[in-house]
């Protein structure tokens, strides 16, 4: 039996910025009734690839063919016309409007007098069945629903067109595993009816859970395309990042080979440290070479223990000691000051400063340390960034450039720089690979090794406790804002270890 052909072929796509060519004799095929992942580090150009798609980026050279016509996308209004539909990861829609108007929004039905509501929500329910959403009220307002059923709205929208394409860039950022497997029996649906889903995500388990085909990009240039049943996890891997996989494997390794010197007085000792409504009092102790890694669901805890170690929030209990002498953070600066450092797990909205240069934003804690009032000299600034974005590999290489126009590993990597140009004894990191792809991520726990095996002490907080077990050689358990166990790594713990803490010390709740 002949293959369909494919639904969109785009064919040499070449993209080029002032300084940089963001996408480089570029192909993607995309076939009807498959769901095809686009896969590739923070950076490889998935994002320019979409945006020529759906004409928000004119190309530089390239065909674009769409169901068997070639398209000349100036703009989203003509990827539209052409079948394409995108929903992005922050859903773009009216909160304040009704769900059947936002499903509705541009193509309401009309009548003699104007809009016919009536006939309007009656489309929008039958939109909505469609995707097996016909237990929404079409008249509640969109604020009253989850961020889950509000993306699942916006596709009902994105499908009131007949779209034959639809692009979803990590749609599942923000989900639960139970929003997760709603949304993919409605993408599943969609692709048994013939619509092309082009999939983006940095979950690894999801792309092989729900997708046909992957095509991987690297530095702006096609690697590869693959039935996802044919490429191993470690080949697909490697193909993104441009190294074997065992660079990933072999951090543990490097971890059970770095020994702290547990008799030392401790960098930072923490006794009994809470506060009323965040987190019940707790004790914490970090050694010179050490990572701590705090583990536990969401809520449990984590940041909030965190923020009191840095003087981000006062304790009501307890006390803390640096090197063996009693001191209260007052404030973030006090905490600077004692050569402590905090690396927010929020990085869009308490990180970085989006308007600011790459070397702006890098330089701030250092400044802030130092003082507004001396302010740092140029040739300085520029030795920090330079150094910096060399050892931390970040991409690309322009210190002058807006932080906000790098992608979020990128953006993570500034972020630590930011904080290790203060030289920090002490270096707490919440989350600082969430949402990055599996490439800067191996490079950030390439660096958290890298430090303590210099000397720094380092709290690591993740959600993923694979990544809290390969770094960590004492983990920290919380759950329900309450320390529940501190154990101490080895080659018997696992995230299964962890997993049985939390629902051990829950029966016995």
């Amino acid at each position: 039996m002949k293959p369909p052909a494919p639904v969109v072929e785009m064919t040499g796509i070449s993209i080029e910025f002032p300084g940089v060519k963001a996408l480089d004799d570029v192909a993607l095929r995309l076939y009807p009734g498959e769901v095809h992942a686009l896969m590739g580090e923070n950076g490889a150009g998935k994002s320019t690839l979409i945006k020529a798609l759906t004409g928000v980026y004119t190309v530089d050279a390239g065909t674009i063919v769409v169901d068997g016509q070639q398209r000349d996308l100036r703009g989203t209004a003509d990827a539209q016309d052409a079948g394409i539909a995108t929903v992005y990861q922050e859903v773009n829609l009216c909160t304040n409007l009704s769900i059947g108007e936002n499903v509705m929004l541009g193509h309401e039905a009309r009548g003699p007098f104007g809009v016919s509501w009536r006939r309007t929500h009656a489309q929008a329910r039958a939109a909505l069945a469609r995707l097996g959403l016909d237990d929404l009220d079409t008249h509640a307002p969109l604020s009253s629903l989850s961020i889950a059923l509000q993306q699942l709205v916006a596709i009902s929208r994105a499908m009131v067109v007949d779209c034959k394409v639809l692009i979803l860039d990590e749609p599942t950022s923000s989900l639960d595993a139970h929003e997760v497997e709603n949304l993919f029996t409605v993408m599943r649906r969609l692709r048994d009816s013939g619509v092309a889903i082009l999939f983006v995500s940095h979950f690894l388990d999801q792309v092989y859970e729900i997708t046909d085909r992957l095509t991987v990009l690297r530095n702006g240039r096609l690697v590869s395309e693959h039935l996802t049943r044919d490429l191993p996890r470690g080949d697909l891997v490697s193909a993104m990042i441009g190294k074997d996989v065992a660079t990933l494997t072999s951090i543990g390794s490097e971890r059970a080979a770095r020994v702290a010197d547990a008799g030392a007085v401790p960098v930072l000792e923490a006794r009994g440290i809470g506060r009323k409504g965040s987190i019940h009092p707790s004790d914490v102790e970090v050694h010179a070479g050490e990572v701590v890694g705090f583990a536990g669901l969401l809520g449990s805890g984590r940041t909030e223990l965190a923020r009191l170690l840095y003087g981000a929030d006062r304790p009501d209990t307890g006390e803390i000691r640096v090197d063996g002498r009693r001191t209260s953070f007052g404030s973030p600066v006090a905490a600077i000051a004692e050569r402590v450092a905090f690396s927010t797990e929020n990085r869009r909205d308490e990180g970085i400063v989006a308007d600011l240069s790459v070397r702006e934003n890098l330089v701030l804690a250092v400044q802030a340390k130092r003082g507004w009032m001396r302010p740092i000299p140029r040739k300085e600034q520029d030795e920090l960034c330079a150094r910096y974005i060399a050892e931390l590999n970040i991409r690309p290489a322009d210190a002058e450039r807006p932080i906000k126009n790098l992608s979020g590993g990128n953006q993570q990597k500034v972020l630590l720089a930011r904080w290790l140009a203060t030289a920090p004894r002490l270096l707490i990191l919440d989350e600082p690979t969430r949402g990055i792809d599996v490439g800067a991520k191996a490079e950030i726990q390439e660096a958290v090794v890298a430090l303590a095996a210099e000397g720094m002490g380092v709290v690591f907080i993740s959600s993923e406790l694979d990544e809290v077990v390969r770094l960590s050689d004492t983990i920290v358990v919380l759950r329900d804002r309450r320390e529940v166990e501190t154990i101490v790594n080895g080659p018997t713990v696992t995230a299964d270890t962890i997993v049985g803490i939390i629902a051990r010390e829950g029966d016995a709740a």
